[in-house]
């Protein structure tokens, strides 16, 4: 079985630097080897070690490498990346936390999180943090940047009501979804056999942030 190398990076590197769709045509052999076929073999590997680590089967889905460019700017026909989400209970499709791998020829990122909140999930997320229980959550957070984990900005300006603009989780309050990134790994983290296991210790930083969000 085939997973993710030095090849892939190559690859997504030469396409950034190459993205148009004679190029990708003319290496597409390439992208199968490199990418493709890789890229499924390793997504399969870390969904088996998510569900090793947490007892619960993963799903996974692999973004495409075509561009949704109808409403971009940028009318680059390829993704210079490959992403892929994972997660339990079908969260891939019901709005759940998912865990994130993102692979590009800079570097590895790996997060977790919700990025919008559907209506129930928003309510019950405001109702957590305004109460007591709340001051738990933003202490995760706290000690989550502490351990230079990235996390998204809050969505709204304002404390949304009926709570106080002073409320002392306010940065919680105005948060229409919550995301946690681990930046910066080098891309050899992901590659060969070692890969998965390698990026599900890393995810794992955020397991508490993870449940925290499945609960909602």
């Amino acid at each position: 079985m085939t997973l993710l190398s030095r090849d892939t990076a190559d690859f997504l590197g030469r396409l950034r630097a190459n993205n148009d769709r004679q190029w990708f045509e003319a290496h597409r052999d390439e992208y199968e080897a490199h990418v493709k076929r890789p890229g499924e073999a390793f997504a399969s590997a870390l969904a088996g070690q998510l569900e090793a680590a947490t007892g619960e089967p993963h799903e996974y889905r692999i973004f495409r490498i075509h561009r949704d460019v109808r409403f971009s700017k940028d009318k680059t026909p390829y993704n210079a990346h490959l992403h892929t989400t994972f997660s339990p209970d079908g969260g891939c499709k019901e709005g759940g936390p998912v865990w994130m791998f993102g692979l590009d020829p800079d570097g590895l990122t790996l997060g977790a999180g919700i990025f919008a909140f559907s209506t129930p999930r928003l309510d019950s997320w405001r109702a957590l943090v305004a109460a007591p229980e709340g001051a738990w959550v933003a202490e995760l957070i706290h000690r989550l940047r502490a351990e230079q984990v990235r996390v998204g900005e809050p969505g709204l300006k304002r404390v949304p009501a009926p709570h106080p603009a002073d409320h002392p989780r306010a940065d919680l309050l105005r948060r229409k979804g919550l995301t946690a990134w681990i930046d910066g790994l080098a891309t050899e983290t992901a590659f060969g056999a070692a890969g998965p296991a390698n990026c599900t210790l890393e995810l794992l930083r955020l397991r508490e942030l993870f449940q925290v969000l499945r609960s909602l």
